[in-house]
């Protein structure tokens, strides 16, 4: 199935964008931000009474239509605009040219300070080297730890894929597991080749990798529970999302099968789960925190020049494990869409 690609605007027409009714709600419910004063008293990089204009930041990410995990990233991003009087847009593309494309087409409009995930990093750097070619502040999140200083990125918020894999291999060793099937539903996403390349690594056991058409959730299943029968050595199945989580628990199922299920990433629904024990545990690499300090991290950077990290450093946003003992902790914020 062929991915379906964003319609491509110019900034803040047609795109999903955060305006100035969203900051003035935001000040609306709190009277001014944590520190106190307004925004013109603080000179920050909304519109002021001078008539400033707005910051205006576009995120742009690989993610495909109606993905839950880029909901909470997106979330994250607005609640960081609205904080900031910025004006955000956000689009998206599967297709690694597609998304560079939508990169250029924020370089045209100008704008003051571009998020971007590097699910497939050789396919964005000519559109990112653009942007710094006029000056445009570029910060990675999400995907791309290994490349984005290379690729000339001012900053990046994130998990270490591959230490996130390798402490997921070191929990299925004490779990006493013997044969993991790692499920990669995207391929040549760094981000998602990496973490079973990490399982693989520390794992003690066997792990086999199985990959599958992530944009059809019932091929999912279907070729996890084929996987399943075709092998009953298997115990436990990794995959590299909630939904997909969700899908291999049926598969398990259907397959008359014993494996257990564990994942990265978390949702609400896959909160249930592991309350329930259909899944064993969560890796959480917090996407909602990943939105908010990119957007945040283009904002101070423009009014008062801070770059986290030094630009040396990647800030760290995972992996923490989500189970069944400390699941409630994050059940209140996953039911709020925010973890």
């Amino acid at each position: 199935m062929t991915p379906t690609r964003s319609r491509r605007r110019p900034f803040g027409r047609g795109s999903a964008t955060v305006l100035a009714v969203l900051a003035a709600g935001c000040l609306l419910a709190s009277g001014c931000s944590a520190s106190g004063g307004s925004d013109s008293d603080r000179g920050t990089g909304g519109a002021d009474a001078a008539g400033k204009a707005r910051t205006r930041v576009a995120l742009i990410t690989h993610s495909a239509p109606g993905d839950a995990f880029w909901e909470l990233v997106r979330r994250g991003a607005e609640t960081a605009a609205a904080k900031d009087g910025i004006e955000l847009a956000y689009e998206s593309d599967p297709d690694a040219r597609g998304q560079a494309g939508l990169v250029r087409d924020a370089v045209a409009d100008r704008v003051d300070g571009i998020a971007v995930t590097l699910a497939k990093p050789e396919a964005m750097r000519s559109a990112i080297a653009s942007a710094r070619a006029v000056g445009i502040p570029v910060v990675g999140l999400n995907s791309g730890i290994d490349a984005w200083r290379s690729g000339g990125l001012l900053q990046y918020f994130g998990q270490d894929e591959s230490v996130a894999g390798r402490a997921v291999g070191d929990r299925l060793d004490d779990l006493d597991a013997r044969h993991a099937l790692c499920v990669i539903h995207e391929r040549g996403n760094v981000a998602v080749e990496a973490r079973c390349a990490g399982v693989k690594k520390a794992f003690g056991g066997r792990t086999d990798l199985l990959y599958v058409d992530g944009t059809d959730m019932d091929a999912v299943a279907d070729s996890v529970s084929a996987a399943l029968r075709r092998d009953a050595t298997i115990d436990e199945v990794v995959t590299n999302g909630a939904e997909f989580a969700l899908a291999a628990v049926k598969s398990v199922k259907r397959a008359g099968s014993r494996a257990e299920v564990a994942t990265f990433d978390l949702n609400k629904n896959l909160v249930k789960a592991v309350r329930s024990g259909d899944v064993q545990f969560a890796v959480d690499q917090q996407p909602y925190l990943q939105g908010y300090l990119a957007v945040d991290a283009l904002w101070l950077y423009r009014v008062n020049g801070n770059v986290s990290g030094g630009g040396e450093k990647p800030v760290l946003t995972g992996p923490a494990f989500v189970t069944k003992e400390n699941v409630a902790s994050v059940a209140k914020y996953a039911a709020d869409g925010t973890r």
